[in-house]
């Protein structure tokens, strides 16, 4: 079993930045990607960012160019800046196997505002 802990997550100021991290741990093996998701009110979780083993990278357009995933053996972060209040939300970290098999923590919460 593999369990996920995201921290980082807290209240910021609109243009702040933040960096959100995630930790794997338990039996990982066979890992295709880590990634952030969340979930804004009404609509399903969405991919906000996620990096795959050999180092690609993906980005939703919303973050693009403001945003920086990046991951360290079995940890990985989200560097955001240039948050505005539409990033509020609850960042999720996700690990996906190459079977399919996907891991999810239990959510950091984002709040962007003055």
């Amino acid at each position: 079993q593999v369990q996920l802990v995201e921290s980082g997550g807290g209240l910021v100021q609109p243009g702040g930045s933040l960096t959100l991290s995630c930790v794997a741990s338990g039996s990982i093996s066979g890992v295709y990607s880590m990634s952030w998701y969340r979930q804004p009110p009404g609509k399903q979780r969405e991919l906000v960012a996620l990096i795959t083993r050999d180092g690609r990278t993906n980005y939703a357009d919303s973050v693009k160019g403001r945003s920086t995933i990046s991951s360290d053996v079995n940890t990985v972060y989200l560097q955001m800046n240039s948050l505005t209040p539409e990033d509020t939300n609850v960042y999720y970290c996700n690990l996906a196997t190459w079977d399919n098999v996907n891991y999810w923590g239990k959510g950091t919460l984002v709040t962007v505002s003055s």
